[in-house]
């Protein structure tokens, strides 16, 4: 069985930047094991893992909780984030070039988090997503400091329509001067889902301008579903 890192080094990545630029997302499919997804779902009950739990209904943020890893994270995870990082950084510069934008994202995630942790983010951001019935995430964006990278990924780690019913991934895009477009997404068990962390380059006219993005979950209906995401900057707190 290949391993992760030639598993995503053998994707089109050609497609995937077309895709990132056209959309603002691209979903790897079946990257992830079976074996892989059960592992991790069933590690949600390991308290030496994580770091802190957040009960989503508490703030307002919709439903469900969530549990953020605490560093050194576990070998898996390590691998996808270090991989895909690589993959994006070239994406990110070139969204930041032709907005005027400032910043030169470095080619490597040590480096990325290099510039975090000079900033006083040391935390580590990766976290696990546990939704039942009823369960939802609000809209928002996960930026958690001044240093940010512009795209982040879900594992998902169920089988929609057979573990669990509802729950799709929503993306609003709003563009300047007219009303927030709703793009449903739902992609199976062992996808990888990349997706712009708040705004992405549109190209009119006059040239590019920015159109800002949120994401969220929408209700779930029946069963539990799982998702795994991976920011990859790390957070003041």
């Amino acid at each position: 069985m290949p391993n992760i890192q030639s598993k995503i080094a053998s994707q089109n990545w050609e497609s995937i930047t077309e895709s990132m630029h056209k959309n603002g997302f691209a979903i790897l499919a079946n990257i992830l094991s079976n074996k892989e997804s059960q592992a991790l779902k069933m590690n949600y009950s390991n308290p030496d893992l994580y770091r802190k739990t957040v009960v989503m209904k508490r703030y307002r943020f919709g439903l469900g909780e969530y549990k953020y890893f605490n560093y050194p994270l576990p070998d898996l995870i390590q691998n996808i984030r270090t991989s895909i990082y690589s993959k994006l950084a070239p994406i990110a510069n070139s969204w930041m070039k032709v907005l005027n934008i400032n910043t030169v994202f470095p080619l490597t995630h040590q480096e990325l988090l290099k510039q975090c942790h000079d900033n006083n983010q040391l935390k580590a951001t990766v976290l696990i997503l546990k939704y039942g019935k009823s369960g939802f995430n609000t809209l928002h964006q996960d930026l958690y400091g001044d240093v940010y990278f512009p795209m982040q990924i879900v594992l998902f780690l169920n089988e929609p329509d057979e573990d669990f019913t509802g729950g799709e991934f929503v993306l609003t895009q709003q563009t300047p001067r007219a009303q927030s477009k709703a793009i449903v997404l739902k992609p199976k068990k062992g996808d990888i889902l990349i997706f712009t962390t708040n705004f992405r380059p549109v190209k009119g006219t006059k040239g590019y301008y920015r159109v800002n993005m949120k994401h969220g979950v929408s209700e779930i209906h029946s069963g539990q579903r799982y998702t795994l995401g991976i920011i990859f900057h790390d957070a003041l707190s």
